[in-house]
């Protein structure tokens, strides 16, 4: 099969012909038709991340299963999967409470561990296919179907964990972002007052079109004193993909009474503190919390939300794809955050 490998950290990708994947007992085989190419594997590309190489990254697949080895669960050739990033063991506290992120045998992730998704095939264990519903076509929309697992599922999971209830003033750091402004929309979706926050105002219009109702520069003067206005005196919940010093701070300074912060940052290298004063916190019973990726189970019903609900606009926003040829090129405006909303190889 035809592969684009990496050598090590900072090279550029190299195509080659390598052996077609064969499964073990309790894995299986699909054909990728598709693979998204986001900042999380442009970690990896660039050295901030690191991996065993050589290795074949991505991991937002729309693929089609070609073969199973063993018992596969309900896996059959032909159904079209997608895959959920992180490789769990299936049966510690966490992962039998639908917490598979927070893994207690965790063996890392796709695209990292195993090879991943920048390749005519993929293997992997059984258990890390997930089933594409029959009401998404991975041959008619394979790019955006491709990155769901994240780009929905990942907002999907916030909502959820931040409470966050229809008519609440939401706001998005990072909101033009290839992870932001999918959040941009979930949160409109949940019919909530959405404020998008970026330091590039080129993506504001796109911000405005696909969720946003407010556009704040985060590099202005007067940042602070637009977030006020924009929240009428404080947020119900920030959600921050950025989660830098300066980002966190300005997040929680922007949050009203009960308000919660999410933070999704730290991947890349980012280790950020940040300061909140503690009356602060206890007066207003500020809540703050991580949120990483998400369940196999929110990965799956946010490909069925998309599936059933494609009218509302949830389908994600893909703006670039390309053959093995131009992934080096959208790579590099992934590093230059010169991609509104996701990219993807597509075969």
């Amino acid at each position: 099969m035809k592969a684009l490998m990496l050598h090590g950290p900072g090279q550029p990708f190299s195509l080659e012909t390598v052996d077609d994947p064969e499964p073990s007992p309790g894995e299986a085989v699909a054909k990728v038709i598709a693979c998204g190419a986001g900042l999380t594997v442009q970690h990896v590309k660039a050295g901030r991340t690191a991996v065993p190489f050589p290795r074949i990254l991505g991991h937002e697949i729309a693929a089609e299963i070609v073969e199973t080895n063993g018992d596969c669960g309900s896996l059959r050739v032909g159904m079209p999967v997608t895959a959920y990033f992180y490789l769990t063991c299936g049966h510690c506290k966490w992962c039998l409470i639908n917490r598979q992120t927070l893994c207690e045998n965790f063996g890392g992730y796709i695209g990292r561990a195993c090879d991943g998704g920048y390749a005519e095939y993929i293997k992997l264990p059984a258990k890390n296919f997930v089933p594409i519903p029959e009401t998404l076509d991975i041959y008619k929309n394979p790019a955006e179907i491709g990155v769901i697992c994240d780009a929905i599922a990942t907002p999907y999971k916030v909502l959820r964990r931040g409470r966050i209830a229809p008519l609440e003033r939401v706001a998005v750091f990072g909101g033009g972002g290839g992870l932001g402004i999918q959040m941009l929309k979930m949160a409109r979706w949940a019919n909530c007052h959405v404020t998008a926050v970026d330091v590039d105002k080129s993506k504001f219009a796109a911000c405005l079109e696909h969720g946003a109702d407010i556009c704040v520069d985060a590099t202005s003067n007067n940042a602070h004193e637009a977030l006020l206005d924009a929240s009428g005196g404080g947020f119900d919940a920030v959600i921050d993909f950025v989660s830098s010093t300066k980002s966190l701070e300005m997040a929680a300074d922007s949050l009203g009474t009960g308000g919660r912060l999410l933070t999704l940052g730290g991947g890349g290298g980012s280790n950020a503190d940040f300061k909140l004063n503690a009356m602060t916190l206890l007066n207003k019973e500020i809540e703050v919390m991580g949120s990483r990726y998400c369940s196999y189970q929110e990965v799956l019903e946010s490909l069925q939300l998309v599936g059933e609900q494609a009218d509302k606009g949830l389908m994600p926003l893909v703006t670039r794809t390309s053959g093995f040829d131009g992934l080096e090129d959208i790579h590099n405006d992934v590093e230059h955050s010169r991609i509104t909303g996701r990219a993807a190889l597509v075969l």
